[in-house]
């Protein structure tokens, strides 16, 4: 099980950290992606970290802006969101998949429950 929180309103250029724990599965074993979906749109893929192969990935849309990070010690993943623009507005899930990363959201068995990021400009 998954559990994304962190979320909330914030100004344009505002930070936002999300958090993703995991109770039941070891994310030394799983690599871990960030999606988010706004309303009427598509769940996108955001950025990945993998301890399994190494393999990581920020979409174009946040690198430079977006960074993502394990704690090994409290088995969690974070996502640090910086410089937020209003079309980053959107509910982010945690999601986790054996293997390397991937940008298909069908490919990962494990999923947060999603926390809303609200950007007002």
């Amino acid at each position: 099980q998954l559990v994304t929180s962190g979320g909330g309103l914030v100004q344009t250029g505002g930070s936002l950290t999300l958090s993703c724990v995991a109770s039941g599965i070891n994310f030394d074993y799983y690599t871990v992606g960030w999606f988010r979906q706004s309303p009427g749109k598509e769940r996108e893929p955001v950025s990945c970290i993998s301890t399994a192969d190494g393999s990581s990935f920020s979409v174009d849309s946040v690198k430079d802006r977006f960074a993502t990070s394990r704690d090994r010690v409290n088995n969690m993943v974070y996502l640090q969101m910086n410089s937020l623009k209003p079309e980053d507005t959107a509910v982010y899930f945690c999601a986790a998949v054996s293997g390397g990363c991937t940008k298909r959201a069908n490919d990962y068995r494990f999923w947060g429950q999603g926390t809303q990021v609200t950007v007002s400009s």
